[in-house]
């Protein structure tokens, strides 16, 4: 009977060991399992991508705009420089009626109908001038066909002359050219109506200018070519091609033009201007963390980072740059300029 509770006693103290073993075999491999895991996520990558150059933003005209206004009040500009016509008294300064011109440019209006420094404005059409307000009210709410008749007195003679102001900048009214798409397609367009299968009248986009690295050329379409739909929409306008490419579109996507050439319509694919990709930030842990912008032009690579020094540490802001090993040995470098000194 002993014998048989030794030997039960052998067995259970035997088990009781290989628990106890296992369990700190699981403890070490627990805490080598949490090693492994921290460490890994310490080290896991971290990647951003940006665009290789600076895209600038544009903004996209409305279908239909005016570029001057033709209604009254455009401005008109009649070469005269007024003031107030205060006395010629010091002791005793006194606002008399009229305006005073003080400067009228060469060739202008005012020039042309006799008008003179010194000369004194009584009235605007009727209207009395006793402030400068009043003459640039006219300017401003005259058109160019208007002429205005200025009462003027001269020393001890007054006159009357008419006066036909001349539009600010210029007579000649501004002509549209094209609509232009600076980033997609790198082109111009302009709205034309053509005629195609028994359709008369549609609306299309022909190409009148294409700029360097447009996409266009390595699709082989040029100028005077007519651009009728993308991905088999129809364009309608200039404008709405132009809106189409730089809002429902992404720069490097590739789209099908269709091209008319007046007899028949074929399809290209044309991948779109791509500014290509550059990396902005790469993160491995402690281990290596990397950032950089376009604007403004910056780069920052630190390795072996203990959060109070880098093992090393790169710094570049424009064209100065500078380098840190272990946060005592500091190195930077700049573009300089030599300048001779007066003596």
């Amino acid at each position: 009977m002993a014998n048989i509770v030794l030997i039960y006693c052998g067995f259970d103290v035997a088990d009781q060991t290989k628990e106890n073993v296992m369990r700190k075999f699981n403890h070490k491999a627990s805490v080598k399992c949490c090693l492994i895991v921290t460490l890994s996520m310490s080290m896991i990558a971290c990647i951003n991508y940006e665009p290789a150059v600076l895209i600038p933003a544009i903004t996209l005209s409305a279908e239909d705009i005016s570029l001057r206004s033709d209604q009254p009040g455009s401005g008109v500009d009649f070469g005269l420089d007024v003031s107030l016509n205060e006395s010629d008294s010091l002791a005793n300064v006194e606002i008399l009626p009229g305006i005073r011109v003080r400067s009228v440019s060469n060739n202008s209006v005012a020039d042309s109908a006799g008008i003179r420094v010194g000369d004194i404005i009584l009235s605007i059409d009727g209207i009395a001038s006793n402030n400068p307000d009043i003459l640039l009210a006219a300017q401003e709410n005259t058109d160019a066909d208007t002429e205005l008749k200025f009462r003027v007195r001269r020393n001890t003679t007054v006159f009357e002359t008419g006066l036909t102001g001349r539009l600010r900048g210029g007579n000649s009214a501004p002509i549209e050219l094209f609509r232009i798409d600076p980033l997609a397609s790198r082109a111009a367009y302009q709205t034309q109506l053509i005629n195609i299968a028994g359709r008369s009248g549609m609306a299309a986009a022909r190409i009148v200018e294409i700029y360097p690295k447009s996409p266009l050329l390595v699709a082989e379409i040029g100028i005077d070519d007519i651009v009728v739909a993308l991905n088999e929409v129809e364009v309608n306008s200039a404008q709405g091609l132009v809106n189409d490419l730089n809002q429902n579109k992404a720069l490097g996507e590739s789209v099908i033009f269709s091209i008319f050439d007046g007899e028949t319509i074929s399809n290209k694919t044309v991948k779109l201007w791509d500014p290509g990709r550059r990396i902005s930030r790469l993160s491995l842990g402690p281990v290596l963390q990397y950032n950089s912008s376009l604007s403004p032009k910056r780069s920052n690579l630190n390795i072996l980072d203990f959060w109070l020094f880098s093992l090393y540490e790169y710094n570049q802001i424009e064209e100065e740059k500078s380098h840190s090993l272990f946060g005592i040995f500091n190195f930077i470098s700049d573009y300089g300029e030599l300048t001779e000194e007066q003596n």
